[in-house]
């Protein structure tokens, strides 16, 4: 199961470096003052569980690299994070669905993942999915005041759910990595958590008065390292530094 874990680590990892990046863009560029401290503690809720991540992930696979140079130092198609958390923020609609649909869906994840036979996955997932809860609640709230709110914020809201439900359903696929995980009681299998998701965001949906759109073809490839261009500038910004100043210290 080493390899198989490695690469969940990765994955999950990717998943929250990328989108804490991205939440973290927003900060001193918020809508309002209160937001200008939420979404950049969000950010730094998801940073945090991608350093666990990552820090784990170098312990498993032993050859001495730390959640740094995990994080900074690999090419655009070793990031093996969903293209749903590097769609670029958009206006403050697009932001809220894109961190409603990722939260929910992390949830259900650490939720299960807290009975993981392997202790340090489940560690993870005991801290993680407190914090999964505030920012499933801080999206709701959200989501269900601008979708019920005026008529310029409704129609952001469905521009935003239109332009960002094609990349929901790369949250529950299937590989060979998750059906070891999931056989061995590592990790769930993340096909069976659709149902939960459906029915959360189905009753946030219907308080918002929005509506879910057909299913349609959905956009794939981030788990194997296949992203959008936007990736490319995201990790131009992300990895300045470390690409500057190789193995520099504070």
């Amino acid at each position: 199961m080493k390899e198989e874990l490695f690469e969940l680590l990765i994955r999950l990892g990717d998943d929250h470096l990328v989108l804490g990046h991205r939440v973290s863009e927003w900060c001193g560029h918020a809508p309002m003052l209160e937001e200008d401290l939420a979404l950049p503690n969000i950010a730094l809720d998801l940073i945090g569980q991608a350093r666990s991540l990552y820090t784990y992930a170098g312990e498993v696979e032993g050859r001495g690299r730390d959640e740094d140079q995990i994080a900074y130092v690999r090419l655009e198609r070793d990031y093996h994070n969903l293209l749903l958390t590097e769609r670029p923020n958009g206006d403050f609609a697009h932001t809220i669905v894109r961190q409603l649909f990722f939260s929910v869906f992390m949830q259900a994840w650490w939720r299960e993942a807290v009975k993981s036979t392997d202790e340090t996955l489940a560690a993870i997932a005991a801290k993680a999915v407190k914090e999964a809860a505030y920012h499933v609640r801080h999206a709701a709230e959200w989501t269900i005041r601008l979708g019920d709110g005026t008529e310029e914020s409704a129609h952001r809201m469905e521009e935003a759910v239109s332009a960002l439900w094609p990349y929901t359903g790369e949250m529950f696929e299937t590989d060979a990595v998750t059906e070891a995980l999931a056989e061995a009681g590592i990790a769930p299998d993340p096909s069976s958590l659709k149902a939960e998701w459906d029915k959360v965001i189905a009753d946030v949906f219907a308080e918002a008065l929005l509506s879910a759109p057909d299913e349609a073809w959905q956009q794939s490839g981030g788990r194997k390292g296949r992203h959008g261009e936007e990736m490319g500038y995201l990790l131009a910004d992300l990895q300045y530094i470390q690409r500057a100043y190789p193995d520099m210290t504070w």
